[in-house]
């Protein structure tokens, strides 16, 4: 098993920045990838951003491109999504996956998942 727990969420104004954490804990020698979704009231779960758990490949959904940047530190078992020219509409529940055989953009294809952070952007 593998626990994940995210960080970071918070209220910003249209414009500002934030930095979301996802603390992974257990078997993380199992993980592949990693991801981050996001789910705004009413809404399915969208794919945001993910990144292979060693090595540099990373992959965003076409909206967050430019301005939402995922990274991980291995040695802290980290992963984190730098959100910068934040928009009213990224306004959403922001939940961390892990996956033990794919970085992709398929939800379905994710084992873990972590409980989420509110992200909430005003305009």
């Amino acid at each position: 098993q593998v626990q994940l727990v995210e960080s970071g969420g918070g209220l910003v104004q249209a414009g500002g920045s934030l930095r979301l954490s996802c603390a992974a804990s257990g078997r993380t020698y199992s993980v592949y990838g990693m991801g981050w979704f996001r789910q705004a009231p009413g809404q399915e779960r969208e794919f945001v951003a993910s990144i292979r758990w060693r090595g540099s490949s990373s992959y965003y959904v076409d909206s967050v491109k430019g301005r939402f940047t995922i990274s991980r530190d291995n040695a802290k078992n980290t992963v984190y999504l730098q959100m910068n020219n934040l928009k009213p509409e990224d306004t959403a529940v922001y939940y961390c996956a892990a996956s033990r055989a794919y970085y992709t953009a398929n939800r379905d294809q994710y084992d873990y998942w972590g409980r989420g952070t509110q992200v909430t952007v005003s305009s």
